[in-house]
């Protein structure tokens, strides 16, 4: 059979592959993709959807508990697992559904199968029904990555989990250790816990959230111990001894080596790009630690071979993936495109408190030989904040003292994930202090506060 041939071939299918499927169609690129398991890629379907899902289902039980507080009442407040998970699933279903009507109105061609790169321009397809051969003047890897394993601590969906494992939980933890603090752990560890887990988390660095700014890590800790959990940082497990029904963790710090049991344990020790059985080393294409080498603009340096995404390098972000995708479409279409500035792409993360930044830590600034100006304002002096009856938090902004650039910003708190795009903007647009501070926010809201922490960090504060 003759093999097909486009203008764009994306191998995957997740937010960074979809969208430049998109956007290559969009600017008249004949596109084919393929994916192999299910459109929308990990973070529709195993990943940043179905985690909000859950999260939301155990936000609104938190909230219940509280009833009392807002003058209502609420009793007999419970859960049905089964349920949360389903519900989890079904939003995860419905949004890759529509990835499906978006390719079609997009008259992108779909082949689900294994792809693997025949050579320069060329993409051989393992399907159900045998196999296909694809010809593409481009070609986008966009293969995403997956769970890193550590040796001896291995998922076995039983007693270790993965995030996989624990987004359809057939049971409910009742001592829970999670292995790793970054956003993935930290949001399964606020998700059990909230629900009545007994909750342990190990973090192998000196702090939980470990990406964070020093200050947003400490609020965040002293957050979830007044939760109940429990925080082990410097701390790694060595050992997790199975048997029917629990775990023997061997847990070693600086004191020496310890032991507990618990019945559940969810690894979440970060990721490993998928770049196996791609033929990419038989091209030439330099893999660095399980992920691509490209330039700024996701090029491999093998002519008409690009990869964006998890695939190519941290940030590991759905919208690092989507913004690279677009970048990469109008290039190969002949456009002139920005490349993407990682300073400028926000992180998440939406345990209880929500956590978010963009940009430079306040150590990372200095670190890099900037004079800094830090402003900070707590949710407790926000009208917007005491009547959502969410009086903890904090937001705290890093200027370049000589030039007032916005270096980055930190916040923790309720709805901090959305109001961190307000900062974004400003960082995209080069703005500087005197921008912010005579941007007229809207009251009450709990924007008003990014407000504020502008004008604490020029001594000029109303509210505190």
């Amino acid at each position: 059979m003759a093999a097909r041939a486009f203008d764009m071939i994306v191998i995957g299918a997740g937010p960074g592959g979809y969208v430049a499927a998109i956007r290559g169609a969009q600017l008249g690129l004949s596109v084919a993709i393929v994916e192999r398991e299910h459109l929308g890629g990990i973070c529709l379907n195993w990943g940043c959807i179905p985690t909000k899902a859950l999260l939301r289902s155990a936000e609104v039980f938190h909230l219940m508990h509280r009833a009392k507080e807002f003058g209502l009442s609420a009793q007999g407040i419970g859960f049905d697992l089964a349920a949360v998970v389903a519900r989890s699933r079904g939003v995860a279903k419905q949004l890759s559904g529509g990835i499906g009507h978006l390719m079609k109105k997009n008259k992108i061609t779909v082949v689900m199968g294994t792809a693997s790169l025949a050579g320069q321009g060329r993409v051989t397809v393992k399907t159900d029904n045998g196999g296909e051969e694809l010809t593409g003047k481009s070609i986008v890897l966009a293969t995403g990555a997956r769970a890193r394993e550590l040796p001896g601590l291995e998922a076995d969906g039983d007693l270790v989990w993965t995030y996989k494992h624990a987004l359809q939980a057939k049971r409910m933890p009742k001592k829970l250790l999670v292995i790793g603090s970054g956003a993935i752990g930290i949001e399964f560890a606020s998700f059990f816990n909230t629900l009545g887990a007994d909750t342990t988390v190990v973090e192998v660095l000196d702090r939980v959230l470990p990406v964070e700014d020093a200050e947003i890590s400490a609020l965040a800790k002293k957050a979830f111990v007044k939760q109940g959990m429990k925080i082990l940082e410097k701390t790694t497990v060595k050992k997790l001894a199975r048997s029917p029904g629990k775990v023997v963790a061997h847990l070693e710090d600086a004191k020496g080596t310890t032991t507990a049991e618990f019945d559940t344990v969810i690894s979440a020790v970060g990721i490993i790009g998928n770049v196996e059985n791609l033929g990419l080393e038989a091209l030439g294409v330099n893999i660095d630690r399980t992920h691509v080498v490209t330039d700024e603009f996701c090029r491999t340096g093998v002519p008409g071979l690009f990869a964006i995404g998890d695939i190519a390098g941290a940030p590991w972000l759905a919208h690092k993936a989507s913004h690279e995708g677009v970048m990469v479409a109008e290039l190969i279409a002949g456009g002139h495109p920005h490349p993407i500035k990682p300073g400028s792409i926000a992180g998440c993360t939406y345990c209880q408190p929500q956590v978010a930044s963009v940009g430079l830590t306040e150590a990372k600034a200095k670190e890099q030989g900037f004079e800094v100006k830090v402003g900070r304002f707590p949710f407790i002096g926000n009208g917007k904040a005491i009547a959502l009856g969410e009086a903890e938090g904090l937001v705290k902004t890093v200027f370049d003292a000589k030039t007032g650039e916005l270096l980055g910003a930190h916040m923790i708190g309720a709805e901090v994930t959305e109001l961190i795009q307000g900062y974004v903007i400003g960082r995209t647009l080069e703005t500087t202090e005197e921008d912010l501070m005579n941007t007229v926010f809207p009251h009450p809201t709990l924007s008003e506060m990014m407000h504020e922490s502008v004008l604490d960090a020029y001594g000029r504060a109303l509210h505190i």
